[in-house]
């Protein structure tokens, strides 16, 4: 069940500091107050709306992908077959399968004729499991239970009769469901850490508004009401309300930047929690690879070919020694791709979005493609029998008659089954010698250490006067004509966006359901792993938790696993204290999506449930949007820590002027109502401007920040310290100035607000970067946003300073032009001292001097 939309918006509140400016909203309705209530009401329902409404934003994106898929079943009923919804079926149920059909619940097959069914979103494998009514180990994982066909899987070739196991909640679909429902979500890094800094800085001003009370009571004797005015003045001014709108903005920001970039964001935090991560766990089919078989090899006893481009679109060529080859010119190879392409029933199609997609057995499409790519004509020959391919023989059989009524027998199937088959080999110049089979033996073993289904192609003479075919045909004498090495090809931009991410100090591991052999081929070819060692599934069952922790850290590779596999890694993994982004498209992946600190679902092969358990869902499917999207993250990090060390100065200057100014008993230099339009002008303009600074240079060179590490280290709170205390001293110092030489109070507070506005302004250039000097070109032109902040921002103080409404509701009054000069001065001294302060904290730090920012 979703959150109604009003439990959505008041979630926005749950906040302590939120709390604190709500209860000086009462204090101050109760004094009457109602201008001060209202200005604190005003910003505390903003922040929530900002949040409220980029949160429907995320949501609509998300929905604007989804397909609802609505389940039909063929069932026995009363003695006849006949079309049911799928929600009617129970267990008992005589189910038919068909190819096309999406299994309807969970069947224990008793019929499997030639059955073959795809599983990839359950169990990982690129290719479709074949399935018989044969039994299984019964230790045997859910991708080898081949007399079982599970619910949400869709048949692809075949037919079989199965009995209803169990549907809804029974079924293995809903027992990942389940799971789902049981996982908890972790808090990501960046709402623990405000969590915990907002609950601090909660009591620090509760307890300083509380003791600065009691101060001036009992050692100045002011009013109580003067002084509770002068605590919600301190609580107003310490607390940085502005900062949950520039974190939900700036995160905001984000999402919108990665939409751009094709990923889809969820959940806000998730954008930021992307730039902390520490390990990406990945699924291999339909993430790092196309899901879209691919020809890549080709051995006949002649030669090897290569076979350029990938997935099921018709472009590329075949080639020998980096050369593109004429079928003609190559007839042992021209008599391999006749029999792929003849002994074959399926299609490739062009879609109306420009995407080649199989119309059949993915495998037969790889092989459809390959005839394509070599040019090869099919021409006036008939089709007069077939034998389909079945598990127990192995391999698939045609019969055809050529134009002038000769005819040939075609085979296509396993190595082993076609090589007992075979007496003789096809050689380069046509002829047939006899079969070396330890040579055929040999390529297939190093075809297969290369991760590639290995397929054989065979040819012989039909038997004189039959029109049909049997397996008996072709118990010998058929003409070895060579092999192809098929594959579920890795996406060349995941290859580099792995090498982007072991240069930013983050390890991917690759965990998914099909075997070890291929798993480690695709994360050699990747550039994942160097050898050739995979966990599997069956060591992980019996690992202990002490013993998988151990296990995450020492290897990259997980084959055959099965969800809760996939959900122990990943906890193990978090136990270790590493922030974990998972990926992946099918039902299998959805527990540990959800479980990790940032899922990542496909959003064109994913299923429903992994897009529902995702925080972020990438529209493209592209793993290299991952590596876009955490480069995204850090620079968003790196912005957000240049708000909060731009405004927590900020309060610390106006905190410090009220209880300086209450400590030694003086009119107060700034009002309560005059700092709250300073927090909020400066949070929506100057705090704003830094939600669109461009990332730094080698923001993917530097190692992922430590998930325990304080969003403030110790450098950035001594920053905040040293501003605060220079903006406040001279905040009062220009007050008292300007009250001795004679000028009112108001326009003392006026030049006081003044001098702490302008201290801002200068102290935003020195936030724009955070060690870097901000004296380089970059400063001028590398963020125009900024300086369309201070524009609006020096607008509107002209407001606040000289508009009659303003002076009314704020009680300030006009200065005179000249009258700028001293803030300005002020501020420019400021930037000063810490561009002098950065450069000894780097010198202190032994960094060297940086390089010219790229602007």
């Amino acid at each position: 069940p979703q959150d109604a939309p009003l439990t959505r918006f008041l979630r926005h509140f749950n906040d302590s500091l939120i709390y604190i400016l709500l209860g000086g909203a009462v204090l101050t309705a109760a004094m009457g107050h109602w201008v001060d209530t209202w200005v604190i009401l005003a910003v505390t329902i903003s922040n929530a709306v900002i949040g409220y409404i980029q949160e429907g934003k995320a949501k609509q994106a998300l929905a604007s992908i989804r397909k609802m898929l609505a389940l039909r079943a063929h069932c026995r009923r009363d003695g006849q077959w006949l079309e049911v919804d799928a929600a009617d079926l129970v267990p008992g149920d005589i189910v038919r399968l068909r190819a096309g059909d999406r299994v309807p619940a969970d069947l224990r097959l008793g019929e499997a004729a030639n059955l073959l069914i795809e599983e990839s979103a359950l169990t990982g494998e690129s290719v479709p499991t074949e399935k018989s009514n044969e039994p299984v180990e019964p230790t045997a994982g859910i991708g080898d239970h081949s007399g079982m066909a599970y619910s949400g899987t869709l048949v692809v070739g075949g037919s079989g009769v199965g009995v209803v196991t169990g549907t809804g909640a029974t079924t293995e679909l809903g027992r990942i469901n389940r799971m789902i429902a049981e996982v908890q979500t972790l808090a990501t890094p960046l709402t623990r850490q405000m969590t915990a800094f907002g609950r601090v800085l909660s009591f620090v001003i509760l307890g300083m508004a509380v003791g600065m009370f009691l101060i001036g009571w009992l050692l100045h004797g002011f009013h109580p009401g003067e002084l509770a005015i002068a605590a919600i003045g301190f609580a107003v001014a310490a607390i940085p309300e502005g900062l949950p709108a520039v974190l939900t903005i700036t995160l905001a920001l984000g999402v919108q930047q990665m939409a751009r970039r094709k990923a889809i964001t969820r959940r806000l935090p998730a954008v930021e929690t992307l730039g902390s991560v520490t390990v990406i766990c990945t699924d291999k089919t339909g993430t790092l690879t196309r899901n879209e078989m691919t020809a890549r090899h080709v051995v006949t006893r002649g030669d090897q070919y290569n076979v350029e481009g990938i997935g099921y679109a018709p472009n590329g060529q075949v080639v020998r020694a980096g050369q593109p080859i004429q079928l003609i010119d190559n007839r042992d190879l021209q008599a391999l791709i006749e029999v792929v392409a003849r002994c074959n029933d399926a299609e490739i199609v062009e879609d109306e979005d420009g995407q080649w997609q199989v119309v059949g057995v993915p495998t037969e499409g790889a092989l459809r493609t390959l005839a394509l790519k070599s040019g090869f004509a099919q021409g006036q020959v008939r089709r007069l029998a077939v034998l389909p391919f079945d598990s127990r023989h192995k391999f698939m059989a045609t019969l055809h008659q050529g134009p002038e009524g000769e005819r040939r027998l075609m085979v296509k199937g396993a190595p082993g089954s076609l090589l007992d088959r075979c007496a003789s080999q096809r050689c380069v110049d046509g002829r047939d010698e006899p079969l070396d089979r330890a040579f055929w033996v040999g390529q297939i073993d190093a075809l297969s250490a290369k991760g590639l289904r290995v397929l054989a192609a065979a040819a012989g003479p039909a038997v004189d006067g039959k029109d049909t075919l049997e397996p008996a045909d072709l118990a010998q004498g058929l003409v070895f004509l060579g092999l192809v090495g098929i594959v579920d090809p890795p996406r060349p931009e995941a290859i580099e966006a792995i090498a982007a991410f072991r240069g930013a100090g983050i390890r991917v591991k690759m965990i998914t359901g099909d075997h070890s052999g291929t798993a480690c081929a695709i994360a050699r070819e990747m550039g994942i792993i160097d050898g050739d060692r995979a966990v599997t599934g069956t060591e992980l069952e019996t690992a202990s938790d002490a013993e998988l922790r151990q296990i995450v850290q020492d290897y990259d590779v997980f084959a055959r696993t099965s969800p809760e596999h996939k959900l122990r890694l990943v906890e193990a993994l978090q136990a270790n204290g590493e922030v974990v982004a998972m990926t992946g498209d099918g039902v299998n992946d959805a527990p540990a999506l959800k479980r990790a600190d940032v899922g990542i679902s496909m959003g064109i092969k994913g299923t429903e449930a992994t897009k529902e358990a995702a925080a972020i869902v990438l529209a493209d499917d592209n793993f290299a949007t991952i590596e876009r999207a955490v480069e995204q993250g850090r620079a968003i990090y790196d912005n957000l820590q240049k708000s909060i060390l731009f405004l927590l100065p900020t309060n610390g200057a106006q905190s410090l002027v009220i209880l300086v100014a209450v400590l030694f008993g003086f009119t107060l230099p700034l009002t309560p109502l005059q700092i709250l339009w300073v927090n909020t002008v400066v949070a929506v303009t100057l705090a704003l401007a830094l939600a669109f600074e461009p990332a730094e240079p080698g923001v993917m060179k530097r190692p992922p920040r430590r998930p325990d590490q304080s969003i403030l280290d110790g450098w950035f709170v001594w920053r905040i310290v040293i501003v605060s205390l220079l903006i406040g001293a001279a905040t009062i110092a220009v007050f008292l100035y300007e009250q001795s030489q004679g000028h009112p109070v108001d326009a003392a507070q006026t030049m006081a607000v003044n001098t702490l506005v302008l201290g801002q302004v200068f102290f935003l250039l020195n936030c724009r970067f955070l060690n870097e000097p901000s004296l380089r070109p970059g400063l001028l032109f590398g963020n125009p946003v900024a300086w369309l902040a201070v524009a609006v921002l020096m607008l509107l103080q002209l407001l606040f300073v000289y508009a009659p409404f303003m002076n009314h509701w704020f009680h300030t009054a006009p200065v005179s032009a000249g009258d700028w000069l001293l803030p300005v001065g002020v501020g420019l001294a400021i930037f000063l001292v810490i561009e002098l302060e950065k450069t000894a904290e780097r010198r202190l730090k032994g960094l060297a001097r940086p390089r010219p920012l790229v602007s």
